[in-house]
């Protein structure tokens, strides 16, 4: 019988964040990295450390994470898809799987993250919306001043501000590499990419920009917050169901564009009626 050689497996992952706490492994609460981790070791008769390119937080969503995983069986690496699927439940799906160097790394080799959050402003609620959206009608949204709040973050930043306690991370500079917000129809979205994120960054900040957005807080004034790392006035964070790791971008990635690159579907609104 051939020997099987040990290979790095990478994987790019949906998952709908609702009953998970989090992608990260931690006693007493499902979470997605070990879902997967129990998946992998049933599959291989022995523990698996799977490291993914970012810990989303508890009720946050994903279209496409990208993780990593070493193993030595003769499952073909295009394969791992089909057969962690066969085993895992309807809230994670893999939508590809492939080898990559023994050098390359989910996290480490990542460039950059991208985010997207997602607000319905409808008053009449929607149940097939509501999962992957905050459902914020209380006040008119600007989304135009709301683009304009979010362009001077671009850049290498100290942004403490948007920086929750109980992190590990030892210091708050992100590189902001590309900003949005766009509406359509009742769908105010907001997209941000970056070198990496920070605990809570995400929903504070959208937390804070729906307040410019309703004309409770100026321009001059989001700004002056976090240029001057005042963390003690951005004291609410948008729920995290509207929040989804959009994708992760990298130099050598193994996968298509249409596996990973587009793959929440955007929400849009037609305005006529049916049959015109």
């Amino acid at each position: 019988m051939t020997a099987c050689h040990q290979s790095r497996i990478a994987l790019v992952i949906q998952y709908v964040g609702t009953n998970f706490h989090g992608w990260q492994r931690q006693p007493d609460h499902r979470s997605v990295q070990e879902e997967i981790e129990k998946a992998l070791a049933d599959i291989l008769g022995h523990d698996v450390t799977l490291h993914g390119a970012g810990r989303t937080d508890s009720g946050v969503h994903a279209a496409a994470q990208v993780a990593h995983f070493e193993q030595q069986s003769p499952i073909p690496p295009s394969h791992w898809a089909k057969v962690l699927n066969a085993r895992l439940d309807d809230d994670i799906v893999i939508r590809a799987s492939g080898r990559v160097p023994d050098r390359w790394h989910a996290r480490f080799s990542a460039l950059w993250r991208r985010y997207r959050y997602t607000l319905y402003t409808d008053p009449i609620p929607n149940l097939f919306v509501s999962p992957f959206s905050w459902h914020y009608y209380h006040r008119p949204l600007d989304a135009d001043v709301m683009a304009r709040a979010l362009k001077p973050l671009l850049g290498k930043h100290h942004l403490a501000a948007f920086h929750r306690a109980n992190s590990s991370r030892d210091h708050s500079w992100v590189e902001v590499q590309g900003v949005e917000c766009y509406r359509q129809g009742p769908f105010v979205q907001m997209e941000i990419q970056a070198n990496g994120f920070l605990y809570g960054m995400v929903r504070l900040l959208v937390g804070m920009l729906v307040e410019v957005g309703t004309g409770e807080r100026s321009l001059e004034n989001f700004t002056d917050i976090w240029v001057n790392q005042r963390r003690e006035l951005v004291k609410y964070a948008a729920p995290a169901k509207g929040l989804c790791l959009l994708r992760v971008g990298y130099a050598d990635f193994p996968f298509a564009d249409s596996v990973w690159f587009e793959t929440q579907p955007l929400y849009y609104f037609r305005a006529e009626g049916i049959g015109e």
